[in-house]
């Protein structure tokens, strides 16, 4: 008997818990269901689960595909789609216009709060458009092409060729040589020479200091902090090395900028760094942010400027060298340029050379370092673009690899083909209108002339004194594939090359 009541009385609350739990399935069903059909974009095109979670996009997020997720989006949903339940992603040559204008009303969005543990935002994640413009007129004499070449020409040429014989050293003796490695420590070199007053000397060492180690992490982390907070922070008590890299890049940056106030102050604010530069600018009332350049502003800001200094030209110098050694025709042609050089070349004489520039222009279609997501904040009123109504306060997002992959807009986007930009075959309205592999509006990217800068006297360097170079026999195309963490890279974070 108390063994029959026992039985009853487990099926009864199995009973009981399968019914409690069928219920509540069916409860959130209908919560997302009921939230799905009443969200204010709807009728925007989209993935059904876009309108009740965010999580698929997350997950591509974390995994270094995004631009791909949202790109296949906008291929098979049209020129807007929404990405998740609060963000929508246009590839609209207007609506592109429309957000990016300078006063367009669209501002960068909170997401941008999110990535950096930084006391106050850099120059980079400033939104707030009087306090942006403010900073960027303090940087702009420094990062301006004239006081670039005038102070740092020779830095930026003699660190140069100076990768190019490493990496040619190298190559004579083990046969191969990673080109993306030459290049980032060429390029972290150069802006740690800029932002500090003294070079990090990987050049000389041959090889990446625990530093940029830590920066590439911190890059992984930026993302994680921002889409995995709860896991970002308790990594922070993880005692492995690697790990604490990724959680604590902000520190380590901070700690280097620091590096940069030093030297500044020691030289009394003359142009031995950028910052230099920009005291003056301050000193000389050519700023509205006189008492702007803190310590802890300079700081922050060299910190930031390696970031966006290294990695990224760097990956661009990689996908070209790959892109021209793909095409022996073409590669054939550059070198026969860059030959007419004299040995004692500069920027200015590079910037005359027609193959030259067109090669680096479709490296930037194609392989610009941050191709990816520009958010903004849809302004009060809510906007239409591409013919539908977005409220304010979404999120509003454009990326460039879809832009510069529109066939619409690019015949055959996929193929590299330099003659794009030669004088013979000018680009259209529309392809000058969304071509913008360093941003657009009033948030292009500061350091442009820079990276420009390096992007030339490379090219023209490698090309004149490493002729016939070619591809190693294990390069694949899969390998070069695009991996993204807010900046691009190969998948497979080598680039080998064989120097003859």
């Amino acid at each position: 008997m108390l063994k029959a009541t026992a039985n009853s009385t487990l099926t009864n609350t199995s009973t009981f818990q399968l019914g409690f739990s069928r219920r509540l399935k069916a409860k959130f069903v209908t919560a997302m269901i009921y939230k799905a059909f009443k969200s204010p974009v709807r009728h925007i095109p989209g993935p059904f689960h876009t309108l009740i979670t965010r999580l698929p996009l997350k997950y591509y997020i974390v995994t270094g595909q995004r631009l791909h997720y949202v790109h296949s989006l906008l291929r098979a949903y049209g020129p807007i789609v929404r990405i998740s339940p609060h963000e929508i992603a246009t590839c609209d040559p207007d609506a592109f216009t429309s957000i990016h204008r300078i006063g367009s009303g669209f501002l960068k969005s909170p997401w941008y709060d999110t990535i950096s543990s930084a006391p106050e935002p850099g120059i980079f994640m400033m939104r707030d458009p009087k306090e942006h413009a403010a900073r960027r007129k303090l940087f702009a004499r420094a990062f301006s092409k004239n006081a670039l070449g005038k102070n740092w020409g020779s830095v930026i040429r003699a660190k140069v060729d100076k990768a190019v014989e490493q990496l040619k050293s190298e190559g004579k003796g083990k046969g191969e040589v990673d080109i993306l490695k030459w290049w980032t420590l060429m390029a972290t070199d150069v802006i740690g020479h800029l932002s500090f007053g003294q070079s990090f000397n990987m050049l000389d060492i041959g090889r990446k200091t625990n530093y940029i180690n830590v920066l590439e992490s911190s890059l992984f982390g930026s993302g994680m902090r921002a889409e995995l907070p709860l896991l970002h922070a308790l990594a922070r008590f993880i005692p492995i090395q690697s790990i604490q890299a990724i959680v604590n890049g902000d520190a380590y940056l901070q700690d280097y900028g620091r590096r940069a106030v030093s030297n500044l102050r020691r030289q009394s604010g003359n142009a031995a760094n950028l910052f230099g530069t920009m005291l003056n600018s301050s000193i000389a009332g050519e700023s509205d942010m006189q008492d702007s350049l803190s310590d802890r502003s300079i700081c922050l800001e060299a910190g930031n400027l390696i970031v966006a200094g290294s990695d990224t030209t760097a990956v661009t110098l990689t996908y070209l060298t790959w892109a021209v050694l793909k095409k022996p025709e073409l590669q054939l042609k550059l070198e026969a340029e860059v030959a007419t050089l004299n040995e004692d070349f500069e920027d200015a004489d590079v910037e005359r050379l027609p193959l030259v520039a067109a090669v680096i222009e479709e490296t930037l279609r194609l392989y610009g370092a941050a191709p990816g997501s520009l958010p903004r904040t849809v302004p009060s009123g809510g906007s239409t673009l591409a013919g539908y109504f977005i409220p304010e306060g979404y999120s509003i997002e454009t990326q460039a690899y879809t832009l510069h992959r529109d066939p619409n807009i690019f015949a055959n986007p996929l193929q590299f083909d330099e003659s794009r930009f030669l004088d013979s075959s000018p680009l259209t309205a529309t392809q000058k209108q969304v071509f913008s592999p360093f941003g657009a509006g009033s948030r292009v990217c500061i350091g442009v002339h820079l990276a420009r800068s390096e992007l030339r006297l490379s090219a023209a360097a490698f090309f004149r004194k490493c002729r016939g170079a070619r591809l190693s026999g294990m390069m694949t195309d899969e390998m070069m594939e695009i991996e993204n963490h807010f900046l691009i890279a190969p998948k497979a974070h080598v680039c080998n090359i064989v120097i003859p």
